[in-house]
């Protein structure tokens, strides 16, 4: 008996310890899970693992098939704006498949759910971004063949292992590419030596054309032989024999935490609130951006993000001409973002967040500190000084930055948005990374470099322009929007204004998608303004939020040019259309080889109405950049942005009220 008892106490023990371990097990397991607390939660990596699995369980996809996108299929914008916690909503996940050896792209969706497929078809005649087993086919094709064997060793070359080959998409194709239809890339090459900043020593006059259907050289152009630079570029603190003796060091503290709060993929700060989200072709992207003041919640935009970028390159050569890269849809910007530091790419009182992506193959797999998220001082918010009183009135400008950095090659960029307190969100765009280089024998500086500067011995740096479309689907005050613009006028001298002073500001609404294809005017002071169509302000004025564009350009390809074509977002500064969920990216959905006309002129062509309606604003910023020798061997950061401001949308100066 007394056997018996002790055999089940010891029993009980052993379940209990059972349950105990596996209560804690699953509680760590689910501490571990990312929370899906709302439609616009990040796919987490049991998420696109299903995903995959569906295709692949429903689909026969060869050995060679490839996923070069996955994301989160955007939900329903109705359902988004009418969630509230605790209610169920669908969640299904966006992917693009590419066959390679059948040389077809297919987008098929997902319901996680029930783990069906909810869509599948074929995208016929596109070719997505490129990946990277493509990089790794192609180099070996090439360092395989003899004739760019023959190339290398008639510039003095033996060791094809001390050439780097950067793989760039074709660009402009001839017409013979056109008519084929093939996926093609194109490499360009560099000596890389015992050198690790190898960009420095082009090797020019040499470009290679492979077909990554057929694994082969689709051709080769071998010009003029030129020196590639026998001089060290490296930029390393090692490499250099002679340093600035360094800044007393500076802190930024934060001694009772940080301001902002988060939750999920959720932020709040001083009364801005927002969700966010790692896209893998956009990158950093905002959603239901509002604010709050006096209570009042407000919307201001439903979705925000980086659209398409193109970097034309100036010199016809035909080693150069091709080279117009768009780097958003060519390449997913958002995969080629990378890991930041606290108290390098930000301060070291800011937050690191993790993204979760899926490679080629569908795996999942997370990048650490990302995204980064950070509170700084940014000079006066506000002042006034009373002479008669001697009363000193200011408050700092204290701003909530979230931002990030990404590597596309030899160029580096980072992405800021920036909220600030008076109710402005500001875009913020940093160029810098290594100047895409042209070798030439020359020393000095001549007419025969004039499609580009010499900026040291035997490099040019080609003349180039970068440019920026930025997709803004403004809610202000609700989806019931209208678009104005705003020009200044100087009036004539007669018996009104007779010192010739008067100035007015004329409000003009853009009806309809064609009219609303618009450009700077700094005679006129052009700005744009979205406005709540159903709503009045205090002073019966519509409320809206107000596109101030800072340092612009034009597009410099001329008319007929066949990357004009291709990049038509680029060519105006300013594109309004009437909403609709499947148009996101300002160059079309594939850019990679594609047809003129592609992306905004195709979303125009409807001509549909922008009053009163739920409407988005595209706008495009440029840089032109003439290479300078203070930008080699790696470029100081050049700014670009522009800035959403409040106008009417507030009674006053929202900031007014801060505590000193």
């Amino acid at each position: 008996m007394i056997k018996r008892l002790r055999y089940f106490f010891l029993l009980a023990i052993a379940i209990i310890v059972v349950v105990s371990i596996s209560f804690g097990l699953m509680g760590k397991l689910s501490a571990q899970q990312p929370s899906i607390s709302h439609p616009l939660s990040a796919l987490t990596e049991a998420e696109i693992t299903t995903a995959v699995s569906v295709v692949k369980r429903e689909k026969t996809l060869s050995e060679m098939a490839v996923f070069p996108l996955i994301a989160l299929q955007e939900p329903d914008k109705e359902e988004v704006l009418n969630f509230t916690p605790g209610k169920v909503f669908k969640r299904q996940a966006f992917l693009v498949i590419y066959e390679r050896s059948q040389n077809k792209t297919f987008e098929g969706v997902v319901d996680l759910t029930s783990k069906t497929l909810n869509s599948w078809k074929e995208i016929a005649s596109v070719q997505p971004a490129l990946v990277s087993s493509e990089y790794e086919l192609a180099t070996q094709v090439v360092k395989d063949d003899l004739r760019w064997q023959a190339a290398m060793r008639r510039r003095g070359i033996n060791d094809f292992e001390r050439v780097k080959i950067s793989w760039w998409t074709p660009g402009i194709l001839s017409e013979q590419e056109e008519k084929t239809g093939y996926r093609l890339c194109r490499g360009l090459f560099y000596y890389k030596g015992e050198r690790w900043n190898y960009y420095g020593s082009p090797i020019e006059g040499v470009i290679a054309t492979v077909n990554l259907n057929s694994g082969k050289i689709a051709s080769l152009i071998d010009t003029q032989k030129v020196p590639f630079s026998q001089d060290n570029w490296n930029y390393d603190v090692k490499s250099l024999s002679k340093l600035i003796p360094p800044l007393k060091s500076l802190k930024i503290l934060q001694p009772n935490g940080k301001s902002f709060q988060l939750n999920d993929n959720q932020i709040s700060w001083q009364g801005w609130n927002f969700r966010y989200l790692m896209h893998p072709r956009s990158g950093l992207i905002l959603y239901q951006v509002t604010h709050k003041y006096s209570g009042n919640v407000r919307p201001v935009l439903y979705r925000a993000s980086l659209s398409e970028m193109v970097i034309p390159y100036g010199d016809p050569q035909p080693t150069w001409s091709f080279r117009n890269a768009f780097d958003v849809g060519e390449y997913n910007l958002g995969l080629l973002a990378n890991k930041m530091e606290l108290g390098k790419e930000i301060p070291e009182n800011g937050l690191l967040l993790d993204a979760i992506f899926a490679d080629e193959q569908g795996e999942p797999y997370k990048i650490p500190g990302v995204i980064g998220i950070y509170e700084r001082d940014n000079g006066m918010l506000w002042k006034h000084y009373e002479y008669n009183t001697q009363r000193n009135d200011v408050h700092r400008n204290q701003e909530l930055v979230m931002t990030m950095t990404v590597a596309i090659d030899n160029y580096d960029y980072t992405l800021n948005w920036i909220f600030r307190q008076d109710g402005t969100l500001e875009v913020q765009n940093e160029l810098t990374g290594i100047v895409l280089a042209q070798g030439t024998a020359a020393e000095k500086q001549s007419s025969e470099s004039s499609y580009g500067q010499l900026i040291a011995k035997n490099i040019i740096g080609v003349n180039h322009q970068h440019f920026f479309n930025y997709r803004l689907d403004f809610d202000v005050d609700g989806k019931a929007n209208s678009v104005m613009e705003m020009n200044v006028n100087a009036l004539p001298m007669d018996d009104k204004n007779p010192l010739g002073n008067a100035m007015v500001m004329i409000e003009k609404p853009l009806a309809k998608e064609t009219v609303a294809v618009r450009d700077l005017d700094m005679k006129h002071s052009r700005e744009w303004m979205i406005v709540s169509a159903d709503k009045k302000n205090t002073l019966g004025a519509a409320p809206g939020y107000m596109l101030m564009p800072e340092g612009n350009s034009t597009f410099f390809p001329v008319e007929g040019s066949k990357i004009r074509e291709r990049a038509e977002f680029a060519t105006h500064h300013v594109w309004v259309t009437k909403y609709k969920p499947s148009e996101l990216y300002a160059g079309g959905d594939y850019p990679n080889q594609t047809q003129a006309g592609e992306g905004l002129p195709k979303y125009i062509a409807d001509d549909e109405s922008l009053l009163g309606e739920d409407i988005v604003l595209w706008y495009t910023m440029g840089v032109t950049h003439i290479p300078r020798s203070e930008d080699w061997p790696v470029m100081p950061v050049h700014r670009v942005g522009f800035k959403l401001i409040p106008r009417g949308f507030f009674s006053r100066n929202p900031a007014v009220n801060l505590p000193e």
